[in-house]
Formats: structure tokens, C-alpha cells, sequence
């Protein structure tokens, strides 16, 4: 397991060094990364935003998952990945494809995601578009390497 945050510093770092690496520059003004502990509710996808999110175990600091979700994706951000049926490429459906994931609570797929998974999610102005979002999801999964 490597790579884990272990401050929203983290993130935010990695995203402003990376992007001026490739002549795009982004500062701690254009985006925001926010913590979602396990345990908690999901938050919404605030109104005009898009996000980058990331899905860690918390038993061993793996990564399991970074996706995105777009303008108008709520659902995607806030809940599919807590559901078995909400769409082959989730979290929740990974988790079952994955022989490894033995702990797993097939029971009850929602409450084991949430009580068991932290998230990092970085948050930007839908007015930047989709290839920025591309590149912070891109850049989050390579770094990040997740299961």
C-alpha cells in the first residue's frame, strides 16, 4: 500500500506540482479537496462543481478506487459506489469481483463501504471542463495506484 494521503495537504500539493509540470497551472483557489472519514453520510456534489473522488480501505490504507463525476452526476458522487445495482463499474461491484476482498460484508455492500472506506475527493468549478478533470482523475489514479 502506498501513496496514501494523510492530509488534504497531500492532494492539493500533488495537484498544483503536477499541473505546472505540464504548463497548466492550478492553485489552492481553483480547486478544493475534502475529507470524508468512514463512517459519515456522503456529501452532495455542491451545485456547479465536479469532482475527482477517492475511495480508501481503512484497515490497510489501500486505495480502492478514484473515479470522477461530472456536472451533472450526483448520484455517481454520492451513492453508486455504495450499491451493488447501480452500474457495472462501481466500487461495490468491483469489491465483489475481487477474490481478495474476503472481509467484505456481502450482506450489506452500502454499510461496509461506509463504515469501512475514508474518502479524499477533490472538488473544481464545472467552468474548467471536462479534460481538467480528466487530467486530476488520471493523475490520481496513477499516483494513487488503486486495487
Amino acid at each position: 500500500m502506498m501513496n496514501v494521503p494523510q492530509t488534504i495537504s497531500d492532494i492539493t500539493n500533488l495537484i498544483i506540482n503536477e499541473a505546472a509540470k505540464v504548463g497548466k497551472p492550478l492553485t489552492a483557489q481553483n480547486f478544493n479537496v475534502i475529507h470524508q472519514a468512514a463512517g459519515t453520510k456522503p456529501l452532495k456534489l455542491p451545485a456547479g462543481k465536479m469532482a475527482v473522488y477517492t475511495f480508501f480501505y481503512t484497515a490497510n490504507n489501500q486505495c480502492l478506487k478514484v473515479g470522477q463525476a461530472n456536472l451533472n452526476s450526483n448520484a455517481r458522487y454520492q451513492s453508486h459506489h455504495y450499491f451493488r445495482d447501480s452500474g457495472p463499474s462501481t466500487l461495490t461491484n468491483s469489491l465483489i469481483n475481487d477474490p481478495g476482498m474476503t472481509m467484505v460484508d456481502s450482506t450489506n455492500w452500502h454499510g461496509w463501504v461506509q463504515a469501512n472506506c475514508e474518502r479524499f475527493d477533490v472538488l473544481i468549478d464545472a467552468s474548467f471542463g471536462k479534460i481538467t478533470l480528466n487530467f486530476l482523475e488520471g493523475l490520481l489514479q496513477y499516483y494513487f495506484q488503486p486495487k
